[in-house]
């Protein structure tokens, strides 16, 4: 039997850690985040690439130390416990794509699941529907998961292969410390407009971000496999993680006066369409299932790269490439994830074309499949 060297195995470890990240989430808010988004993982990264000039929408461009901090934290608990090993080569190609249509979803409607979590606990009720879509496409992932989906074995790899992204990581840290640019038309760019604009002092950000990478990689913190488990196998460890985020993150802003109850109803002043609503519901179902194909949330997916895994960082680089397209693509009106009614046609398009290619996914990589003559 595996030892268990982490504090995963008991309750009181995942549920400290989910107590943790939704506590700071909400104290980053207090300091300047983005109100809802303490620490939206979709949107942190879509502020990231257009700080680096891949889009140039305003109001997404800002490189946020958090996600620096998630990733180096992680890195840092898995160099100290012997766990950092380089590893990939399960299905790089479909990995990157699950990556773009995750972002293309999750940029469209309420943010990556940890945006979600959070912003609900702020009091937005529209994301009891995206917790309602999100759940809705990780089950569909579950019943490929029990009819063999698989995207396949990572293998050992050179070293040099997994210190990458935790290096690039660095580099952009750097970058923006010392403010390194060739000239005031050079990346990076920084805009004056919300939600860009609003952020907390960046050494205590990028201190946040490595504590919760520290804990999230000891505990195997994962809010789509809090779901995922729980219906897979009926395990609900990893719920209790996500459920002390929830109230942690609830009662923080209680205290602090940041609830604001925000809803758009259908035939009201400020009414949004029912087609509107269904749109933003596909995309978190779009959300749900391709986090669930690659095997994780986009925290997950950070604190993988941490420990070295290749993979991982092929699913990232597609989030990243997915945050530029919905921004060149004018995928959505404007850069924000916690709206209903944003979704541009040709969002829907995409949206829609990102559904299909899980679902082929889901269909063709079975192993019940491979293995048949």
């Amino acid at each position: 039997m595996e030892k268990k060297n982490y504090i995963s195995g008991t309750r009181w470890g995942i549920g400290l850690t989910g107590c943790v990240i939704g506590l700071l989430s909400v104290i980053l808010q207090r300091m300047g985040n983005p109100p809802g988004a303490g620490l939206c993982i979709a949107c942190f990264e879509r502020d990231i690439v257009g700080a680096l000039g891949f889009h140039r929408v305003e109001g997404g461009q800002y490189l946020r130390p958090e996600i620096i901090g998630l990733i180096c934290g992680s890195t840092l608990a898995a160099v100290i416990f012997r766990e950092f090993k380089a590893r990939g080569g399960s299905a790089p190609l479909i990995r990157f794509g699950l990556g773009v249509v995750a972002m293309i979803g999750a940029l469209s409607f309420m943010g990556c699941p940890f945006g979600i979590v959070l912003r609900l606990a702020s009091g937005n009720l529209n994301a009891i529907l995206a917790v309602a879509g999100l759940s809705l496409g990780i089950y569909v992932g579950v019943l490929f998961m029990r009819a063999g989906f698989d995207l396949g074995r990572s293998q050992a790899a050179h070293s040099i292969n997994g210190w990458l992204v935790p290096v690039a990581a660095i580099g952009v840290l750097l970058i923006k410390t010392f403010n390194i640019r060739v000239d005031d038309l050079s990346a990076p760019f920084w805009s004056w407009l919300e939600p860009s604009s609003l952020f907390a002092p960046p050494f205590i950000a990028l201190g946040v971000g490595v504590l919760i990478g520290l804990l999230a990689q000891r505990t195997r913190f994962c809010t789509i496999g809090a779901v995922r488990d729980l219906v897979l196998m009926r395990n609900e460890h990893y719920l209790w993680g996500v459920t002390a985020m929830l109230v942690a993150a609830f009662v923080g802003n209680l205290l602090f006066g940041q609830i604001r109850l925000n809803y758009l109803a259908v035939g009201s002043d400020n009414s949004v369409s029912v087609i509107q609503y269904v749109w933003s519901i596909l995309a978190a179902i779009l959300t749900g299932l391709s986090f669930t194909l690659a095997g994780g949330c986009a925290g997950r997916q950070l604190f993988l790269v941490g420990e070295g895994d290749v993979d991982a960082g092929i699913f990232v680089l597609g989030m990243l490439t997915g945050a530029a397209i919905t921004h060149n693509f004018s995928l959505i009106g404007r850069p924000a994830c916690g709206t209903i009614g944003d979704i541009q046609s040709l969002g829907v398009v995409a949206i829609l074309l990102g559904i299909v290619f899980c679902l082929v996914v889901g269909f063709t990589m079975r192993n019940r499949w491979e293995d048949s003559p």
